[in-house]
């Protein structure tokens, strides 16, 4: 499996990337960690005819918090980067347990968050639990930024709002008053599986009443999508089994699965009943976000 030739630029900013990209068209393409792309070229399912690597822009490597702003994660951070963050550890350490939950750790060394979320893949880990922390993201062009939330960036499989002359640059997680989050996901083996099924939880607590709840899935629709219904079964109750019984059913009903190789339709339902109930109880009962 060779590569097929391409041409290949390196920018020193933002700016002249998204210049490249404008010049260049279609036929160009970003390359940050590569462990998607290049993959995909080796096997001839894309052919792009240029490709402009972000790799000196160093900008776009740190996470850092930001008064007034939240955490602010640079898209060329790797997944192991956000792993071992002490920023992330400290703060959202869920977000550091979904990023160990990807693929393997070579693949971790080098695959980056702003890779992960342009893929637009349904099953990837990292967007469910940045979309129920209310996260959102900056895209840079030659006219600017742009920032939206996170949750309407998806317009399907492999598919965005990002625009041809367009980069990810940051994900922005916002200050907020949750007590709790989590990601859990069941895949068909025990390390670097695609997700069957992701659910991903924030809440906030005042005593056994849910005053606040986000909850995120992942496999289970065409886009990373928000259990709205879930979500309104719960705030403002009094919470026990039951009452997150409940929320699973609602999260069962809405999420919009299909049947695959890795799960039956119906399968991937009663899954999100199952993981939703248990990243409920977990995000409430062991309170850290």
């Amino acid at each position: 499996m060779y590569l097929p030739d391409f041409e290949y630029h390196m920018p020193a900013s933002v700016q002249e990337a998204c210049a490249l990209l404008a010049e260049k068209g279609p036929v160009a393409k970003v390359l940050a960690g590569g462990t998607d792309l290049l993959n995909k070229m080796k096997h001839g399912l894309t052919a792009p005819e240029v490709l402009i690597s972000l790799k000196r822009l160093e900008q776009l490597t740190s996470i850092e918090y930001v008064e007034g702003k939240g955490v602010v994660i640079g898209a060329r951070a790797t997944h192991n980067a956000i792993c071992n963050s002490k920023l992330l550890q400290d703060k959202y350490l869920s977000v550091c347990e979904a990023a160990h939950h990807m693929a393997n750790n070579q693949i971790r060394n080098v695959g980056t968050i702003g890779g992960n979320i342009a893929n637009a893949v349904p099953s990837a880990d990292l967007p469910p639990i940045l979309m129920a922390l209310g996260a959102s993201i900056t895209l840079s062009g030659p006219k600017g930024e742009r920032v939206m939330a996170l949750e309407d960036f998806f317009a399907g499989p492999g598919k965005t709002q990002i625009a041809q002359d367009e980069l990810i640059t940051q994900i922005v997680i916002p200050d907020s008053s949750f007590t709790g989050s989590t990601y859990i996901k069941f895949g068909l083996r025990r390390s670097g599986a695609l997700a069957v099924v992701g659910v991903a939880v924030a809440v906030e607590m005042d005593g056994k009443v849910c005053k606040e709840a986000r909850i995120a899935l992942g496999a289970v629709a065409p886009v990373p999508m928000r259990a709205t219904q879930a979500e309104a079964a719960i705030i403002g109750k009094t919470v026990d089994d039951d009452l997150l019984e409940a929320a699973g059913v609602c999260a069962s009903k809405e999420c919009k699965p299909i049947s695959d190789i890795r799960g039956s339709e119906e399968y991937r339902r009663d899954m999100v009943r199952v993981f939703t109930k248990r990243a409920l109880r977990k995000a409430i009962n062991e309170g850290h976000v």
